[in-house]
């Protein structure tokens, strides 16, 4: 990650004029303070991108800038679950990125400490956005959060734009072959997945954030997809993968499909 932003802001100090566009006129966030439903509250941070930036998705591809964000400063916040929308890819120069562009719409589900008391977020969130360059931007948000509140269009649009899941989706099986390599593992995962459109994108994830996984190449022969991805630990230390843990994505041009944990063979 401090790869990354050093990487951008190096750009972006190499590439702005001297009238420098500033982080508001590129984007700019609010809080969509959604519903309580049982014991959870659904609420959203909006992004809006000045036209032709983008942001990324949660992996964001070999140069973008992955979204981190920091809830300590909230008050009665147990948990949080950000429901991430289904991302669009990005191809340019050779090099592929995942993630957004124009109002975008996170929604974010909450577990309070205690249900019978009002949330109050304060939260602040780093995140890339990239047009011709790339600019770090962190976005401070605030809001009190009601104890009922009313169901959000918004928020229930981008809830039904995640991606189906492999049940959803007719997934019939799913497997994970696993091999050494010089500093790490070679994860080779094979689905029996209907075709999600032209140009099938495969994202696959570690579940840890320590661990790094490379761009995955994907192949399809009928209603066979395989992708093959190289996982590396820190410092090319040898590391136990957690099976259960890994996220399978696929992304086509008509829909997505996310698959949680990856068995053997």
């Amino acid at each position: 990650m401090l790869t990354r932003l050093l990487l951008a802001s190096s750009l972006a100090v190499a590439a702005l004029p001297a009238a420098a566009t500033t982080q508001d006129d590129i984007v700019r966030a609010d809080v969509l303070p959604g519903w309580r439903d049982g014991g959870r509250h659904f609420a959203a941070l909006r992004l809006q991108l000045a036209p032709e930036w983008k942001t990324y998705w949660r992996s964001p591809g070999e140069v973008g800038i992955p979204p981190e964000f920091d809830w300590s400063g909230s008050e009665n916040l147990g948990s949080v679950r950000l429901h991430w929308p289904a991302p669009h890819v990005f191809t340019l120069n050779g090099m592929r990125t995942i993630g957004y562009r124009g109002v975008v719409v996170l929604p974010f589900e909450i577990e309070p400490l205690d249900p019978a008391r009002p949330i109050r977020l304060q939260a602040r969130v780093d995140l890339g956005v990239c047009r011709d360059i790339c600019v770090p931007a962190a976005l401070e948000f605030a809001a009190d959060l009601p104890a009922e509140g009313t169901r959000d269009a918004a928020i229930a649009a981008a809830l039904d734009s995640r991606p189906e899941s492999g049940r959803e989706a007719g997934l019939g099986r799913i497997s994970c072959r696993v091999e050494p390599i010089s500093d790490g593992l070679r994860l080779t995962a094979e689905l029996d997945l209907p075709a999600t459109g032209s140009d099938e994108v495969v994202v696959v994830e570690s579940g840890s954030p320590s661990i790094w996984a490379s761009e995955a190449v994907a192949s399809r022969s009928g209603a066979r997809l395989t992708a093959v991805s190289d996982m590396v630990g820190p410092g090319g230390a040898p590391f136990a993968l957690d099976r259960a843990a890994l996220t399978v994505t696929v992304l086509g041009d008509r829909r997505a499909v996310e698959i949680r944990g990856c068995p053997a063979p």
